[in-house]
Order: C-alpha cells, then structure tokens, then sequence
C-alpha cells in the first residue's frame, strides 16, 4: 500500500528581526521588509511526509501559498526529494487572516488530487495561531491529529500517532484520508542533497525567467527557457484564483474576519533598583511589600 501526501509549508518572516519598520497601516506585516525562511515546523511536517514515501511508497506534493519568491521554499523541497510542487499566488491572496488562508488551501488540496495524509507544521513563527492546520481539515471535512510527534502505525485506511505535550504523550488511532499538524520534537528535518540541488537549479516561476536568463544566457529567450524547465519537470506552476473553484469573497482582507486593530512596541528599559538580602526575612520583607504594592496577590 503507498500512500500520497501533500504538504503545506509557508516562507515566513524572520522574527527575530521584527520591529515598528515592517508593520503597516492597516496592521498587516510587510513581508519584503524582513529576511525570509522556510517555517521552521513545516520542515518537521515535510521531513514526516518523506520519511513516509520512503517506508511505504508513494508520493510527496508540496503547497505553498504567498508571493512569488515564496518559491524559494518550493525549491527547498525540491531539494529535499519531493516529487511535485506548486505555488498559490495572486494578488487576492494578501492580508489573508487564518481563515481565508485555510479556505484557499483547502481549495488548492482539492485540486491537486487524490491524497491519503495531508501534513503541515503545528504553527507558523509569524502568527503563533496554530490555526491553519486545524481549519483546513475542518474545511476538507477530514479528521486532524494535532501535534503530532511520531507515527505508530499507518495501514491501508487508519493511522496511529504519537502526540507529545509538555507533560506527556497519547496514542491516537484515526481512519484516512486525515491531516496531522507536525510539532519540532518529531523528528530532525534532512538537508538539501546536493544531487536534488544540481538536478533542481533551473527550478522557477515564470517571473523568475529573467534572473535565469542573465545567469543562463545560452537560453536566449524565455520561450526557449519556458519550453526546457517544462520538458524536464522545472518549471514550478503557479495557481491563481483563476485557476481554483472558488469564492472571491472569502480571499485577502475581504475574506478576513480578523483584523489587527493596534501593534504596540514594549521597549524594556532599567529603572530602580532594590537589592534583597538573602535571607528567609529579605524574602518575607519582599513578597510583603509586592503584595502591599497589588503586584502580586
């Protein structure tokens, strides 16, 4: 029995160099601001999928939904071993809170195929909602299994999952088709190889064609090009809303019921002091004074 996956990742900002500059008006972030990475959970997720492919066949089918050099996480898993990728991307997708974004993906899932496990990370850095896994399977009408860790057993219709929390782990025995959402303790995610990344160099988008050209220019034309990335399976497909059955009205901030009201900045700065001696009565002289003072209690 094989089993086919598909995989939902995103590029997301690097948070650790998030500031007051890449948030804008209307409470969205400015993504071009920041540095980009693949999600760190997503790469647990697709490490699961591959390690799966690998024990009992199939295929591995990569979703990523953002703007276009959100293929640069497409060619991450490219490298990785995937078999097929695609990128969603359309101007209607922006400002998408939790729910428009499950509700394109789910559209996405269908149109990509059959499939038996669909993966994706626990949560994403730049939200923290864990709410796009969860939602997705609601939409798709499929049983989830959040915060997996490790799977038990898979046969022809049922799994079983490990889940981990903080103070332990439980079994969960699901039928498929499902979707799991994948926590770091899972597993340690491979490197690229660097064979899958010379067979994949010329990997792109279309808009990418001109970049290539300028590395590449025995291509002489983007036709040229187009008609070799298609020939050998490079060229990576983008899907717009034209190309999903779906309602417009449920994409970008106009599909968002979410909406960021205020960002406030908190800057932590020193102010006064009082040292507490080490002793049972400089404690008891402390905690008296923090309860007096309604910071505790």
């Amino acid at each position: 029995m094989t089993f086919q996956s598909i995989v939902l990742v995103k590029q997301v900002p690097d948070t650790r160099n998030i500031s007051g500059e890449v948030m804008t008006a209307k409470g969205t972030m400015n993504r071009s601001a920041l540095p980009a990475i693949f999600n760190p959970e997503d790469l647990n997720a697709l490490e699961m999928a591959l390690q799966v492919r690998e024990r009992y066949g199939g295929t591995v089918t990569v979703l990523t939904m953002g703007p276009l050099k959100a293929a640069e996480v497409l060619r991450e898993s490219l490298y990785r071993g995937v078999d097929r990728v695609i990128l969603l991307s359309d101007r209607e997708f922006a400002g998408a809170d939790t729910q428009a974004t499950s509700y394109t993906l789910k559209c996405a899932v269908e149109k990509a195929g059959d499939f038996d496990l669909v993966f994706c990370g626990r949560q994403a850095i730049d939200g923290d909602t864990a709410q796009v896994g969860p939602q997705v399977a609601e939409k798709l009408g499929l049983p989830q299994i959040t915060y997996a860790e490790s799977i038990v057993g898979l046969e022809a219709d049922e799994i079983v999952v490990q889940r981990a929390f903080d103070l332990g782990s439980e079994l969960v025995k699901c039928s498929l088709p499902c979707l799991l959402t994948v926590v770091s303790s899972a597993n340690r995610p491979r490197p690229a190889s660097a064979r899958k990344r010379i067979a994949n160099k010329l990997a792109a988008v279309p808009a990418e064609y001109p970049d290539l050209l300028e590395k590449w220019p025995e291509f002489e034309t983007e036709e040229t090009l187009d008609k070799y990335l298609s020939e050998h399976d490079l060229k990576i497909p983008v899907w717009s809303v034209d190309d999903l059955e779906l309602d417009k009205s449920q994409l970008g901030l106009a599909g968002s019921p979410t909406q960021v009201y205020k960002v406030n900045f908190v800057v932590l700065e020193s102010g006064e002091s009082k040292e507490i001696p080490a002793t049972p009565e400089g404690i008891k002289e402390l905690i008296d004074e923090l309860v007096k003072e309604y910071v505790v209690g």
